[in-house]
């Protein structure tokens, strides 16, 4: 059987834990709580899971049951100095319940927070408001310069109406003299 990279473990021999050395491994773990204890080192949640501990220890020491128990309690705590590192993933944040009694009046009533993206949007909206407010009341450049240009295109119309009632009157004036040779040429009145 090839012993390179790639090897499958299943077919090994399966290694069981005699009671001895659990009872051995408890044992230094207790000496070493101790220890800890003379020193110092243990906090307060560290005792209080040492005295549970303790209790379930003395109540069935027959039982192999609780040396199970405890060392399942042992592996849970923090072994080394990552006790005393305390990190803090914001992706694996645990969400804290609130009682009601707890929240203030002050908390429900402010206003969310917003991100910068959504303020940087409400106030875009709030200018544009404004500036077409300025706009309507013509008070901004580009009103007064669309005002201009709508005065010169009015004054503009106007001329070019007079103009084509000009030509009209002219045209009418025209058939009129024309209508009048033709009759004073074949004799009418």
């Amino acid at each position: 059987m090839p012993r390179g990279k790639f090897t499958n473990h299943k077919g090994r021999n399966r290694r069981f834990t005699n009671p001895e050395e659990l009872e051995e491994e408890r044992r230094r773990e207790e000496q070493q709580k101790k220890w800890r204890q003379k020193r110092g080192e243990s906090s307060s949640e560290e005792s209080e899971d040492e005295a549970a501990g303790d209790k379930k220890i003395s109540e069935g020491s027959e039982d192999s049951d609780s040396e199970t128990e405890d060392s399942d309690e042992d592996d849970g705590k923090a072994k080394g100095v990552s006790n005393l590192i305390e990190i803090e993933n914001p992706n694996r944040v645990q969400k804290k319940t609130k009682k009601i009694s707890n929240l203030n009046a002050a908390d429900l009533d402010s206003k969310p927070q917003l991100s910068r993206r959504e303020r940087e949007e409400i106030e875009k909206q709030k200018a544009q408001a404004h500036y077409q407010k300025l706009h309507a009341e013509g008070k901004t450049e580009q009103a007064r310069a669309d005002l201009a240009r709508l005065a010169i295109i009015k004054q503009q119309r106007e001329e070019a109406k007079k103009r084509r009632e000009a030509e009209i009157k002219e045209k009418e004036n025209a058939v009129k003299e024309k209508t009048a040779q033709v009759k004073k040429a074949l004799g009418k009145k």
